[in-house]
């Protein structure tokens, strides 16, 4: 059965132009025009994807995410935000609240569909970590605790092996600076936002070209090339 997508937006031009785009690629796609309707539309029949505009009439779409991760039957919900250009400080929230993905408005469909699909891969891959983790010469290790590029072995610190595999681990997702550091220095509560910027600008030193791999999402965090 095709996946069902609920698209959020007050705009109808744009909800149409949406609607017709992922229904022409074989998605199944709900609509609503406010935040209310849309809670009520995924607590009817949950969707497999919600897009989801910032700018809603009636509450925020950060506050309609902060309620979709807020509640344990839709957690794992897929959520992709549309923003506009001068949103920036709304992007962060929404990453730090659990968005999956974000779209700059004016947008073109076919970017859109294509990270609706990108996304809903990610969230059919099995939950369990893959111990070797592969990008064309670039290869980490999980389980020997090693890193190589081109068949040479890169020396790797343990903070930046945790951050390469942090990211590697999640090809396409933006990671904010607060979930690396989560995820990394755990309860270490010392550390600060630039002690992840220093280790990320050192490891892209260390992986050369293979460091461009990892995109600085300006404002929100990082990301390994999808």
């Amino acid at each position: 059965m095709s996946k069902r997508i609920l698209v959020v937006d007050d705009e109808p031009d744009l909800l149409e132009l949406v609607r017709f785009n992922l229904s022409q690629e074989g998605f199944r796609v709900d609509t609503a025009t406010d935040g209310a309707e849309a809670l009520a539309r995924i607590g009817a029949a949950r969707p497999d994807l919600v897009v989801l505009d910032l700018m809603l009439p009636d509450q925020s779409g950060t506050e309609i995410c902060r309620k979709i991760r807020s509640t344990p039957e839709t957690a794992a919900l897929p959520v992709i935000m549309l923003t506009a250009r001068s949103e920036e400080v709304d992007r962060v929230v929404g990453f730090e609240l659990g968005a999956d993905d974000y779209v700059t408005k004016p947008f073109s469909p076919r970017e859109l569909v294509l990270r609706v699909k990108a996304v809903l891969r990610r969230g059919e891959q099995p939950e369990a970590p893959t111990r070797r983790l592969e990008r064309g010469d670039l290869v980490l290790d999980r389980d020997g605790h090693r890193c190589t590029l081109a068949g040479e072995e890169v020396d790797l610190t343990a903070k930046e092996f945790g951050l390469l595999a942090a990211l590697m681990g999640r090809p396409g997702r933006v990671l904010t600076r607060e979930q690396l550091l989560d995820e990394v220095w755990g309860s270490d509560i010392s550390v600060t936002h630039r002690t992840v910027d220093t280790h990320l600008k050192r490891l892209r030193e260390k992986l050369g070209e293979a460091g461009d791999l990892i995109h600085t999402v300006r404002g929100v965090g990082y990301r390994f090339a999808d």
